[in-house]
């Protein structure tokens, strides 16, 4: 089982987002048990390595009918990294309301006509295998719920962009409040951790990293 971890905080390993990927990975290891080489995780991080604004070159050869596919350098690897792996795991912080730039240019890249989508009379038709994602969104303030006091247009952007690339299978895990202090914190954190027991979509992958550890095991008394 292959993991696509993409980290979009600019706080990094210190960030809560990411702290708490690590901890669902390891998760997931844990079901995985003995075999938990049989999980890969493969991290690009947006804010430590920003990817380049998308330029004028890029813009035309999305629009040609007979493009340059060298252009396409940097959408390749991103899809591909998405194509080689079996679950995401997204860290992103709000900002104001919505995703953070290094984030944006992730999506501006791997949404392309007749690669991830087609265009359709009823829209946008993903092209890729739906596969779980897990969305953890942290914010300093709430945005969500009834103590909610600014809007979020995070959540259905994201939801939305993800599903046009074929991509349905999304929890999103919001850690609000997070400039309120450690207890908060804390508060927000074990919120998210009970959210899990009993999501479809974190299951789905548990699911997945307990097979992919069985079939690793099976492989290797096949070749014993």
């Amino acid at each position: 089982m292959r993991i696509l971890l993409l980290n979009a905080s600019p706080h990094g390993e210190a960030s809560h987002g990411y702290r708490f990927a690590d901890e669902i990975v390891g998760m997931l290891r844990g079901h995985a048990a003995a075999a938990a080489s049989a999980i890969e995780v493969i991290e690009r991080d947006l804010a430590a390595a920003p990817l380049p604004p998308v330029a004028r070159d890029y813009a035309r050869a999305i629009t040609s009918r007979t493009p340059d596919k060298a252009h396409f350098s940097v959408s390749e690897q991103l899809i591909g990294e998405i194509e080689t792996t079996d679950a995401l795991i997204i860290n992103t912080p709000m900002h104001n309301f919505t995703v953070p730039a290094a984030l944006k240019l992730w999506i501006d890249y791997t949404l392309r006509i007749h690669r991830t989508f087609a265009s359709t009379p009823d829209g946008k038709v993903g092209l890729m295998r739906d596969r779980p994602t897990i969305v953890i969104v942290g914010s300093g303030s709430v945005h969500s719920g009834e103590h909610a006091r600014q809007p979020d247009f995070l959540t259905p952007y994201l939801r939305y962009a993800l599903g046009s690339i074929g991509i349905h299978s999304v929890r999103f895990l919001l850690l609000q409040g997070l400039v309120r202090g450690e207890a908060t914190v804390a508060d927000e954190l074990d919120a998210a951790r009970v959210q899990l027991t009993d999501d479809a979509v974190f299951a789905s992958l548990a699911v997945q990293a307990a097979g992919s550890a069985r079939t690793a095991a099976g492989a290797a008394a096949r070749s014993a």
